[in-house]
């Protein structure tokens, strides 16, 4: 429950962020928009839009570290970081990381970065701009695809920068092969972008994963060749799961961009950056190993 100080704050800045009804309003979907309104209100209630839209209005003069570390505090979660003396004094780096939570993950991972350099950009899609406090920290990555001239090249400029950017290569929450949780197969693009940009690679393990459920109903759709990502909606619940926990992170050693040389294209570097990030915990680097298939 949310105290009731927060209540009263959230009464005088009734500010729908996210707004479930709304989007299904203005979407292109005919079955979306059939949808009776108890319907809607399940989901609103279901994805705990009134609380995260609570928390956003409650610290909505913070932005940046600010916003995260304040978010971390009203949701209680206790960050167990191993390795922050491998966080290089030089911030130019992709900090990349697995990417179990979905959310959560992101709120820590560009904290801890935050915290050490002071200011950082997040590889995102376009929902991050719901979100008002993360907009100016995040570099936007078209979930259709497709981008603008000139914000290409900004987006090439930043990576060229001094700032620090921090990454999730795999692009979705990690999902379950084999019965373990696994990355989906990581992007090849930021091992050129490391290389054409002189980024040195911070490798980032989180370990944890979701609930139960948020398996059961990915695996049941995959039973059932659904396309649609069930299991996403999900994903504010695991928000509020991970509330009065402690997560535990480990940090590699940087790997320098100069690795990433003509031995291997940019997909096998991909997969062995993604390897050292799983070696960081060495019970899932032993089943990455066993389990055939896992790494491809």
């Amino acid at each position: 429950m949310i105290p009731d100080s927060s209540q009263k704050i959230y009464s005088f800045t009734h500010l729908k962020y996210i707004d479930i009804e709304k989007q299904i309003n203005n979407s292109n979907s005919l079955l979306l928009k059939k949808l009776p309104h108890f319907i809607i209100n399940g989901l609103v209630k279901f994805v705990r839009q009134d609380e995260i839209n609570l928390i956003i209005n409650k610290y909505i003069d913070k932005e940046g570290v600010e916003f995260l570390s304040a978010v971390l505090k009203e949701l209680n979660i206790n960050i167990d970081a191993e390795g922050l003396d491998n966080l290089p004094e030089n911030g130019k780096c992709f900090f990349v990381a697995n990417h179990p939570f979905g959310f959560v993950d992101g709120l820590i991972l560009t904290y801890l970065v935050g915290s050490k350099y002071g200011e950082f950009r997040a590889i995102g899609n376009e929902y991050f701009n719901l979100i008002p406090q993360l907009r100016s920290s995040v570099v936007l990555v078209s979930v259709f695809g497709k981008s603008s001239r000139e914000y290409i090249l900004e987006v090439d400029r930043i990576f060229r920068s001094g700032i620090p950017v921090t990454h999730f290569p795999a692009g979705r929450v990690s999902r379950m092969k084999n019965w373990r949780v696994w990355d989906i197969p990581w992007q090849k693009s930021f091992i050129s972008k490391s290389v054409s940009c002189e980024r040195n690679i911070v490798p980032i393990f989180f370990e944890g994963r979701n609930s139960v459920l948020f398996y059961a109903v990915f695996l049941i759709r995959k039973f059932f060749r659904i396309k649609a990502n069930l299991e996403l909606s999900f994903l504010p619940h695991e928000i509020f799961n991970k509330r009065h926990k402690t997560i535990r992170v480990k940090i590699g050693k940087p790997i320098p961009y100069q690795t990433f040389d003509q031995s291997k294209s940019a997909r096998e570097w991909s997969l062995e950056v993604r390897k050292t990030v799983y070696g960081l915990s060495k019970k899932r680097y032993k089943a990455l190993e066993s389990d055939s298939g896992i790494s491809l």
